[in-house]
């Protein structure tokens, strides 16, 4: 009978040089972004000088605050950032106090 390997990583989340999952992904398109940024730049007759340094530059940022954001948050940091911020900041009652705990004494009674 055959022996086949068996694959382990599978449900692991992506990752390439120590990026993880959504920063792998940001990494890439800022990449990709800036690549066609220069492009642009080069063809509409900026100095070729300046649309290297302004490339190297960007992608140095981009790397060093991918690495950071990975470091810092984690895997799933992101999208805890991203639940934090959508959770309303504070809750508003319009009801007087005094009719909460009318409220509250009238359940208690009927039990």
């Amino acid at each position: 009978m055959a022996e086949y390997p068996i694959n382990k990583g599978i449900g692991a989340s992506v990752e390439f040089k120590g990026l993880k999952a959504q920063y792998l992904f940001i990494f890439a398109g800022g990449l990709l972004l800036l690549f066609v940024l220069f492009v642009i730049m080069y063809m509409v007759g900026i100095n070729q000088w300046f649309c290297i340094g302004f490339g190297v530059t960007c992608a140095s940022v981009l790397v060093w605050q991918t690495f950071r954001l990975n470091a810092l948050y984690g895997e799933h940091g992101l999208m805890k950032l991203g639940a934090v911020r959508s959770h309303p900041r504070y809750l508003i009652n319009r009801r007087r106090i005094s009719r909460l705990f009318k409220l509250k004494r009238r359940k208690e009674e009927k039990q």
